[in-house]
């Protein structure tokens, strides 16, 4: 959420921000809102002051037996009263209308995004290994026999579409991916592993920025809870409405969670295999940070991920989004892409975001500076990285002319010293 004192005091610069956002002439509509909530609020405490005045007055009316002026004294005292009472009303109607509005406008990116409109404007800024020469033509991790244990027609009739179940091999894979790279996070990055809930309340998701912009995109209880699209909403919200002490930032989080889904904006995209599910796994980071090092976070952050790509054997390369693919909540977002070669392209596998203090107004969680004044914290949160993508990753990439699957080196001790998985769909 935004400052609505820096848009008070610089429009014209909250109004460059949200024009590269496709979004014009916005301060107009906040500081309307924000004028008529403050002279309502002014108009109450004068009133208030009116009223108090009048109180006083009516004993001493009362007192030297002034009875008319008594009965002006008492009835301005329940006029001043109705007035307070529906200025003040006026007041949190305006003050929630701001609020929403505000809490409905993006993140102001930083001056590094380059403009742009689509992903094919994003500025490529890094690459990782070569793309393996191939000596037969390889096919799409679907189509892999050593994949037989991807069950999506089971799946469909659980669940429908967009979902897979994964048998023998492959979940196996799966179970060895998610403890690398938690092993990896933990011993290698400092980073502290949390097992979080799944399962959260609105004020999680407006925290983080997934409400109320964004409500079609994931799953509702019946009671009014969510199901996670990523434990970044959990792990960040674990500072809400707090005061951490600034010693003890930075704040460095991982999680392995399942994340959900509706993809409401993406229909028949990306249908084909285990690219685009309902349901699915990621390995998430999250730092809290100070503002004067969330700068380097991002970078140290974009580099945790990059090493567990590195250690997988997996080419890919790193774009810097442009202003029209930059996330609703970022300042700026590195998009790390993994090469699959059965699609003959890159695939985003990781994206790592940070936020400046965006999250932190919306969830109100600060740190003590150093003269002991409550200050807004950063956040970052970054794919550590995406699980399923990287299964497709890994059989895509490691794939035989027979049809077995060569595995990462790095898996190996997560697997029992197995090292592939044959034509038959089993781990040798």
């Amino acid at each position: 959420m935004h400052d609505i004192r820096a848009i008070r005091e610089n429009p014209d610069a909250f109004d460059t921000a949200m024009k590269r956002r496709g979004l014009s002439g916005v301060s107009g509509d906040v500081l309307a809102l924000d004028q008529a909530r403050r002279t309502s609020i002014l108009a109450a405490e004068t009133a208030m002051a009116e009223r108090n005045a009048a109180s006083k007055q009516v004993g001493a009316a009362k007192g030297r037996g002034d009875d008319a002026e008594f009965e002006r004294l008492r009835a301005l005292v329940s006029d001043k009263k109705a007035e307070i009472a529906d200025l003040d009303e006026a007041s949190k109607a305006q003050d929630a209308a701001l609020r929403d509005l505000l809490m409905g406008l993006p993140n102001a990116m930083y001056d590094d995004v380059p403009d742009g409109k689509t992903e094919d404007d994003n500025v490529l800024i890094h690459t990782w290994g070569s793309p393996r020469d191939f000596a037969f033509d390889p096919v799409e991790h679907y189509e892999l026999p050593a994949a037989v244990g991807l069950d999506f027609e089971t799946a469909a009739k659980l669940s429908g579409s967009r979902f897979v179940m994964l048998r023998g091999a492959m979940s196996r894979l799966n179970r060895a991916l998610a403890q690398f790279m938690l092993d990896f996070h933990t011993e290698n990055h400092g980073l502290t592993e949390i097992n979080c809930p799944v399962i959260v309340r609105s004020e999680a998701m407006t925290g983080t920025g997934q409400l109320p912009k964004f409500a079609e995109d994931s799953y509702q209880t019946t009671n009014g809870w969510w199901l996670i699209p990523t434990s970044e909403v959990p792990l960040t919200n674990t500072v809400a409405d707090e005061i951490v002490a600034g010693n003890t930032l930075p704040i460095r989080m991982t999680a392995h969670t399942l994340n959900f889904r509706s993809e409401a904006g993406s229909a028949g995209k990306d249908t084909a295999g285990m690219l685009r599910q309902h349901q699915f796994e990621k390995v998430e980071m999250v730092s809290i940070a100070h503002p004067d090092a969330s700068e380097a976070e991002h970078k140290r952050m974009t580099q945790c991920a990059q090493n567990i790509l590195e250690a997988l054997e997996l080419p890919y390369r790193i774009v810097l989004l442009c202003s029209g693919d930059t996330g609703f909540g970022a300042r700026r977002t590195h998009d790390l892409e993994v090469w699959m070669p059965g699609q003959n392209t890159y695939r985003e596998i990781s994206s790592v975001s940070t936020c400046g203090d965006f999250q932190a107004r919306r969830m109100n969680a600060r740190f003590r500076n150093d003269d002991g004044k409550p200050q807004y914290v950063h956040t970052l949160n970054g794919t550590g990285v995406a699980i399923g993508r990287c299964i497709i990753a890994v059989l895509e990439n490691g794939q035989q002319a027979d049809g077995s699957v060569d595995l990462p080196k790095a898996l190996h001790p997560y697997l029992g010293g197995k090292t592939r998985i044959d034509a038959t769909g089993t781990m040798v």
